[in-house]
């Protein structure tokens, strides 16, 4: 199964002093702002969100965007086999997932709802296009079309639902590997921008390094987008945190997802979120697993293997391993609250932003 490959990252000790005024800011922003996120089921209020997983799959499929056939299985029977998975991650707390499987990578609207419905969980699905790992999961016309073609062809979907239903999506989903930004990359980034301006959709890049992150926060200001509109996905691949800090500071926010059981793999989240608690960031900050599930054939019929990121349960690690962990650390109930309920509320929250 091909996965993206996490470049393995050092981590730092030591005591960081705590800035007085965050405790202020933590307390103001551990709940949501008003306003509304576009669910699988339709618009909620932010504030219905609850405990939020930011970044998850529930299904894949890596055979790349325009392959000669493509795995063939029931929506209700693979529906029935994965719900134990969600109602796992229920009995954990969780309310809301936010699954990042883009257009052609196996997104399927209409599974989402029904496991959304039998789970009861809220599932927020997306729109765009994703150029990491070689552009192998671009169609053809991705190439060709103008970022004004393609912001238009995401807007219908955002407009009229996906696929022929009318299930919408809640954020814009893009993929870029590291800088310097190749010329597709940066067309994608604009026509996020056009849609972002249109419909308020909040835009989350896969983001190949710091670098990269800072050139996509260049182009978002260029075509009018604040930097709170973007998502920095992958953002624990950044070893020293400089530019967590940096991007941070500017407004955007701070995907630290891939969350696994691994001793190291926890140590160097904990580190994170510590230096980032020291800045007085903790409000910019969403944390996630990354898991989910691909699709496969074996024997002629579709398989589903975990995508085995490090975790013997997806979707249950930030809370079984990495939250005794940080409230070891010094990170408070409140804290912990404010990174899963308040932030990730904030961040996919829609509002229409107009061009003057």
């Amino acid at each position: 199964m091909e996965r993206r490959q996490f470049i393995s990252l050092s981590c730092f000790a030591g005591f960081i002093s705590l800035y007085p005024s965050f405790l202020a800011l933590a307390a103001e922003s551990s709940g949501a702002e008003k306003g509304f996120v576009m669910t699988v089921n339709g618009k909620i209020e932010t504030n219905s969100m609850g405990l939020t997983l930011s970044h998850e799959h529930i299904i894949t499929d890596f055979k790349g965007a325009e392959p000669d056939t493509r795995p063939e299985y029931d929506n209700e029977v693979t529906a029935n086999l994965l719900l134990p998975y969600l109602k796992a991650a229920k009995k954990s707390g969780v309310t809301t997932i936010i699954e990042c499987t883009p257009a052609h990578i196996g997104r399927n609207v209409e599974l989402l709802r029904l496991l959304s419905k039998a789970s009861g969980i809220n599932i927020i699905t997306n729109t765009g296009y994703y150029a990491a790992v070689g552009h192998k999961y671009l169609p053809n016309h991705a190439f060709t079309e103008t970022s004004e073609e393609l912001a238009t062809r995401w807007l219908k979907e955002w407009e009229n639902g996906i696929d022929g239903t009318d299930i919408r999506p809640g954020f814009i989903k893009l993929g870029v590997d590291s800088a310097p930004l190749k010329p597709i990359e940066e067309k994608l980034i604009k026509a996020a921008a056009i849609a972002h301006l249109k419909s308020g959709l909040k835009i989350a890049i896969h983001t190949g390094n710091g670098a990269a992150a800072r050139q996509e926060v260049e182009i978002l200001i260029k075509a009018g987008v604040s930097p709170e509109a973007l998502i920095w996905v992958h953002a624990q691949i950044d070893p020293t945190g400089f530019f967590h800090v940096e991007l941070a500071k500017k407004g955007c926010w701070i995907s630290l997802d891939g969350i696994n059981e691994d001793r190291d793999s926890i140590v160097q989240y904990r580190n994170h979120i510590y230096r980032l608690k020291g800045e007085g960031l903790l409000h910019k900050v969403l944390i996630s697993h990354d898991d989910g599930f691909a699709v496969t054939e074996e024997g002629g019929k579709a398989a589903f293997n975990a995508f085995k990121n490090g975790n013997s349960i997806p979707y249950n690690t930030i809370f079984g391993v990495l939250k005794p962990s940080l409230f070891e650390l010094g990170i408070t109930r409140d804290e912990f609250k404010m990174m899963t309920v308040g932030n990730p509320a904030n961040a996919f929250q829609i509002k229409v932003c107009r061009q003057g």
